[in-house]
């Protein structure tokens, strides 16, 4: 038998997950990128010898996304979009944040929620990121090439930097700024100052 379970975040609960991520961007304000995403990636290796819920997982494929998109030389995001995406990977090197990470089942249910909250503040980011990578499977194959071997190429820049300008136009449609119109193989799956929205969250 399975369940589904519906819950709202509200503007006090939005809160304290932003209490929460100011307070791991304090604890890594000396870590380089490199450790960020290192440790980022440690919590993906540590979900990965327990059991947790699919709905954890899913959410955990899109953190992989994120770490995929820092360190993909293809893609080799602008520094200004590459650090708002190290900014919501911080707080996922805090194995002691809201809920423990060794909490049996529950451990990484704050990390999936924390991840939702990335994706709608980087959905720009990662829908331009995953039809990078499904464009660059799709040509790679036709080119009779191995995506994961290809890194900065003349075909995929063109294609690479269109993208980057899509993004930047959908970002500064939607909050009304941006970082004007500069330009991982994941596709298999802010800083926060404007806040996050309280939306309904569907587990299950």
């Amino acid at each position: 038998m399975s369940i589904s379970l519906n819950f709202e975040l509200n503007d006090r609960d939005l809160e304290h997950f932003q209490k929460a991520m100011v307070a791991a961007k304090e604890s890594a304000k000396d870590r380089t990128a490199d450790d960020i995403i290192a440790c980022s990636g440690t919590l993906l290796a540590d979900a990965a010898k327990v059991h947790i819920p699919d709905f954890i997982k899913e959410r955990l494929l899109r953190l992989d996304d994120m770490i995929a998109m820092v360190r993909d030389e293809g893609w080799h995001l602008p520094e200004e979009d590459r650090q708002r995406v190290l900014s919501a990977l911080v707080y996922f090197c805090d194995p002691k944040d809201i809920i423990p990470d060794n909490v049996e089942v529950l451990g990484f249910l704050d990390d999936a929620v924390m991840i939702e909250l990335c994706v709608r503040e980087l959905k720009h980011e990662l829908e331009a990121y995953d039809d990078f990578c499904d464009y660059r499977e799709h040509e790679a194959k036709r080119r009779g090439l191995a995506p994961g071997e290809l890194g900065r190429t003349d075909w995929l820049e063109s294609r690479r930097d269109e993208l980057v300008d899509r993004m930047h136009a959908r970002r500064e449609r939607d909050f009304g700024t941006g970082y004007g119109t500069s330009s991982g193989y994941a596709s298999s799956r802010q800083s926060y100052t404007r806040g996050w929205r309280p939306g309904v969250f569907k587990f299950g």
